[in-house]
């Protein structure tokens, strides 16, 4: 069946994906007191290759066992042996308090990397009152390219310890061309309490 407009056929049976840009669902982890979670090419049906060109996660409800602790990734060349791929950053972020009317939007030097193999900062510090949780997504681009580095793109939501709403945008690129087939979430210290990431491929993209 063709897809026809203005007498002009546009798409031909065969010829014309519908999923084109789909978001195809690989993996949910969902942490209760863990230490980190972590998703491995190969491993438990993770996929983190180049069957995708751009891979998407969903954190949802991310609530640390710690107060005043920073949400943290990182990415590994060997497969999860070891998380340390240098990477260059840039934060920066809207602040908002409850009750206050007035709020905050700035440059947050003390989240960047320069090279830096530690982990990499998503958040400020979040807070871990049962109602606290901190949600939001990070799209990783071709982690399989033996040419570029690995650009990464993040935006987080979380509410910050002293009753903040902390709205943090951080970019960076993990500065290797091997491949990233492995990456992990994980809190700057203690475990994740609860909460739920997904991880997406985004095909035709």
């Amino acid at each position: 069946m063709a897809i026809i407009s203005n007498a002009t056929t546009i798409a031909d049976a065969g010829a014309f994906s519908v999923g084109l840009g789909a978001m195809v669902h690989i993996k949910t982890l969902t942490a209760s007191d863990s230490a980190n979670l972590s998703f491995v090419h190969g491993s438990s049906n993770v996929v983190l290759d180049s069957t995708y060109p751009l891979y998407m996660f969903k954190l949802i409800n991310i609530h640390p066992a710690n107060d005043n602790v920073q949400l943290m990734h990182n990415g590994s060349i060997d497969a999860g042996s070891n998380y340390n791929v240098a990477a260059t950053t840039i934060t920066f972020e809207g602040e908002k308090a409850e009750g206050s009317d007035g709020g905050t939007l700035g440059y947050i030097q003390a989240h960047d990397h320069a090279q830096g193999t530690g982990g990499k900062k998503l958040t400020y510090n979040c807070g871990n009152d049962n109602d606290q949780s901190l949600s939001g997504e990070l799209m990783l681009f071709n982690p399989s390219s033996s040419t570029f580095v690995k650009h990464y793109i993040a935006v987080v939501s979380n509410s910050h310890n002293g009753n903040y709403e902390k709205n943090t945008y951080t970019a960076g690129y993990y500065n290797t061309t091997s491949d990233i087939d492995a990456f992990k979430f994980f809190y700057s210290s203690g475990n994740i309490g609860s909460g739920t990431i997904k991880l997406y491929g985004i095909k035709d993209s």
